[in-house]
């Protein structure tokens, strides 16, 4: 169902060693435990995905973030022409995710890392009621809900998860086919 192609699994790999501010683990290795989480929660191939791809945007740009501009609304924009809308729709929104849960949860802005504690400050902190109601609304608050959360757990450093050629089928159904590196397990694998 590509409309073209684009070396996803590529840019995974070769961009995702990178880590950036002070988390533990690559940006593959998170984007790895993130759609492992996903998988374990049998969320749907949409969820797994958006999940897997939540950060591509990091690998995109190294520009500031702010509210009206973050990794989520990069790699949205990226994605969209090769994803399903439920993909790119929870991609672009698990940024502003954080921010609902920080504003209706105490809890989980205190179990922030220093890192995200940082970003959900540039990406504008709490969120006003008008923009929770709005949030509120969507169908799939739930799910960019639970890859919000499982964006916060995925961020050990010694972590099993699948390899990145685990999602192959998801990847080669959106993306077309991959030049997946002979002999490169892509992450820590089970």
């Amino acid at each position: 169902m590509a409309c073209r192609d684009l070396n996803i699994a590529g840019l995974l790999a070769k961009r995702g060693a990178i880590r950036w501010e002070d988390e533990t683990v690559s940006v593959l290795d998170h984007a790895l435990q993130c759609a492992a989480h996903a998988r374990v929660a049998r969320a749907s191939d949409e969820v797994v995905l958006a999940a897997l791809l939540h950060d591509v945007g990091h690998l995109l740009s190294d520009a500031q973030e702010s509210p009206l501009s973050h990794h989520g609304l990069w790699a949205a924009r990226f994605l969209r022409p090769f994803v399903p809308a439920q993909v790119a729709w929870l991609v672009e929104h698990h940024v502003l995710a954080k921010r609902y849960l920080c504003t209706v949860n105490s809890g989980y802005l205190e179990r922030l890392s220093p890192g995200s504690l940082r970003s959900w400050i540039r990406q504008g902190g709490p969120l006003d009621r008008e923009a929770r109601g709005a949030l509120e609304a969507r169908p799939w608050l739930p799910d960019v809900l639970a890859i919000r959360r499982w964006d916060e757990a995925a961020k050990e450093p010694t972590a099993r998860v699948p390899p990145l050629r685990a999602y192959r089928d998801l990847l080669e159904g959106c993306f077309g086919r991959q030049p997946w590196p002979v002999g490169h397990d892509l992450a820590t694998t089970l």
